[in-house]
């Protein structure tokens, strides 16, 4: 019979992210990315109609956290925060890296500095081997760096400098889960017989969508009546991330395969809430869904930064688990996979993000640090979904604002995950410690342009209770 040192002894173990390392067992780790997907988007997160049974099986075998929050509400800084473990705007990313003139006019440099510290560059100090595969978005074109300089060992990127595909093909965004997982399959066959960390980022379901026949055909009772053939925006979307699903099934059957499943590390989340329908490129397929949640794409609101997250180690990681109290965010990636790695972050390296090992392997604890947003530009789309530029997590409340103290609402998220109720004159104690902490923060940043009229929607809505 154990002992009831010996079963603590056990327990304490199975909590301790870098025993596995000190053992010399430090889990291969596989991150996917999904590009505008949507909360809600996922059969697993409630959607009606969306089939996605690769992610379903991925939550079934896993943990499936439902406030889990990306740090930018966009691509580019949201993509930043998981590689660096610091808050976009320390960086100066506070939208999508683009050309020359419209990144100088919005404040920020051409690509993410390759001085500073990343996730793949520490994960090399254990003997990972690293790659990445897909959508990069962190700086190219003239002069900028390629994904090898942030720490990758191998890489085959889109909107990046280096080895790339063919995008001539008009189904190439289609098809594109199935050439990333592709390149992903022959990265771990080669490397197999030691550590593995792979980033595969897909570009679905951004738009501009084109789905191929084939993925279309089992939606096609989604498309307009009398108009075939003729798609609708439900039919491509839906069809679109299906598509990203069903690769993602196949890499997960590939790690099975290979008798790499157990010893495997498996995460998937989305840059940033669904796009909007009013924007030019989305206006045919802009329909993803953003759960309960106010807000999509660019907005500070819950549907804009409130994303899926999956994770499934066997054995460590339980299954079957849905966790809706723990708090996530992207910065903890890397304090958290360095210490599964047994790989120590510099000391100079100042992390907004923490440790949440503990978390993924079955412990609950509230988070020991706040989570901060910076929005600086224009919110497409619906009235309601325009926040203010600042927000805040911290414990259950949520404080979002403007730099001038304009716009102040306050919302108890686990109570009104909508952000429907503005508590701000019911706890005004709340709103000057909260305010204080993001308003000093946005203080610190680096000076750069704001665009006229970002945050200030001159509408009543959402009156205090």
């Amino acid at each position: 019979m154990l002992r009831r040192r010996d079963f603590l002894r056990a327990a304490a173990a199975a909590l301790a992210p870098a025993a596995f390392a000190q053992k010399g067992q430090p889990p291969n780790i596989i991150f996917i990315l999904a590009d505008d997907l949507g909360w809600g988007d996922l059969g697993c997160y409630g959607h009606p109609n969306i089939k996605t049974p690769g992610l379903d099986r991925l939550a079934r075998q896993g943990t499936q956290f439902t406030q889990f929050y990306v740090n930018g509400s966009v691509c580019s800084p949201s993509r930043s925060a998981f590689m660096t473990g610091h808050f976009p705007a320390r960086h100066r990313v506070h939208g999508h890296f683009a050309d020359a003139a419209l990144n100088e006019a919005r404040g920020m440099p051409n690509w993410l500095d390759p001085a500073v510290v990343t996730l793949p560059k520490l994960l090399k100090q254990a003997g990972y081997a690293s790659a990445h595969f897909g959508k990069w978005h962190l700086g190219s074109g003239p002069g900028a760096p390629g994904p090898e300089a942030y720490g990758f060992d191998d890489h085959r990127s889109i909107n990046a400098n280096g080895p790339t595909w063919d995008q001539k093909d008009r189904f190439f965004r289609a098809r594109s889960t199935q050439l990333i997982v592709d390149e992903t399959i022959r990265f771990i066959e080669q490397n197999r017989n030691k550590p593995f960390y792979a980033n595969v980022w897909s570009l679905l379901p951004h738009a501009t969508l084109d789905p191929t026949e084939e993925q279309l055909t089992p939606y096609e009772r989604f498309a307009p009546a009398g108009q075939l053939p003729h798609k609708g925006a439900t039919q491509i979307y839906y069809a679109s991330v299906s598509a990203l699903d069903r690769e993602i099934g196949r890499l997960l059957a590939r790690l099975d395969e290979l008798g790499l499943a157990a010893s495997t590390l498996v995460l998937f989340s989305s840059d940033n809430g669904p796009e909007d329908i009013h924007i030019r490129n989305a206006s045919h397929s802009g329909v993803g869904s953003s759960g309960p949640f106010r807000g999509r794409k660019r907005s500070l609101y819950e549907g804009g930064v409130r994303l899926p997250f999956l994770v499934r180690w066997p054995g460590h990681v339980p299954a079957g688990r849905v966790d809706n109290n723990s708090v996530l965010t992207a910065v903890d990636f890397l304090p958290t996979l360095s210490k599964l790695a047994a790989v120590e972050v510099p000391a100079q390296w100042k992390l907004d993000g923490e440790d949440v090992g503990d978390i993924l392997l079955g412990r609950f604890r509230p988070r020991t640090m706040p989570i901060l947003w910076e929005w600086r530009f224009n919110i497409a789309g619906d009235v309601l979904n325009r926040s203010p530029i600042l927000a805040i997590r911290e414990g259950d409340f949520k404080l979002l604002l403007n730099p001038d103290r304009s716009r102040t609402e306050l919302y108890n998220i686990p109570r009104d995950p909508s952000e429907l109720h503005n508590l701000a004159q019911d706890h005004p104690e709340i709103v000057e410690r909260l305010a204080k902490q993001v308003l000093a923060w946005q203080k610190a940043l680096p000076e750069g342009p704001v665009d006229k009229g970002a945050g200030r929607n001159d509408y009543p809505w959402p009156r205090p209770r």
